[in-house]
């Protein structure tokens, strides 16, 4: 690591994408082991609109804050506000949610069960790197607020 990038991993949609279209072309190729009921499709969009409110809220706070949000774009400021209290990580909850979102509506059981998967490859890929990042950083500054906030929820 150098500078004012992290260098993750894994390329965060790839560690959610990969295991949601794994799950849905499981279900499509061999159909599910059992099907979800009837509730997935409510608890589907509420999951949908939770990702929407909470990552465009986060995306609005890097903007505000003037620091980087792609991979490649440049860290110059810790944010500590808004889903950065609740959460160190609310970008990957939020895409998370994505992924279970998408997995309940389109009703594989599969891409449900996955999910772990996504998070793991979220966890080693890009969640470990940047902690790592923002330690060498900010210094104290992210070990208080590491003490203070969770990593996930």
């Amino acid at each position: 690591m150098s500078g004012d990038v992290v260098r993750f991993r894994l390329w965060l949609p790839v560690a959610i994408g990969t295991p949601l279209l794994a799950g849905l072309l499981a279900t499509a190729r061999w159909g599910d082991p059992f099907a979800l009921g009837g509730w997935r499709v409510t608890l589907g969009w509420a999951l949908l609109a939770f990702f929407a409110v909470w990552n465009g809220w986060s995306l609005w706070l890097f903007a505000r804050h003037d620091t980087g949000l792609l991979p490649g774009g440049a860290t110059l400021s810790l944010i500590e506000e808004g889903p950065y209290r609740l959460s160190r990580n609310p970008l990957y909850v939020g895409l998370l949610a994505l992924h279970l979102s998408l997995a309940l509506l389109a009703g594989s059981t599969w891409a449900v069960l996955l999910l772990p998967v996504s998070w793991l490859l979220v966890r080693w890929g890009s969640v470990r790197p940047e902690e790592r990042f923002l330690h060498a950083r900010f210094g104290e500054q992210y070990a208080a607020y590491t003490r203070r906030v969770r990593r996930w929820l």
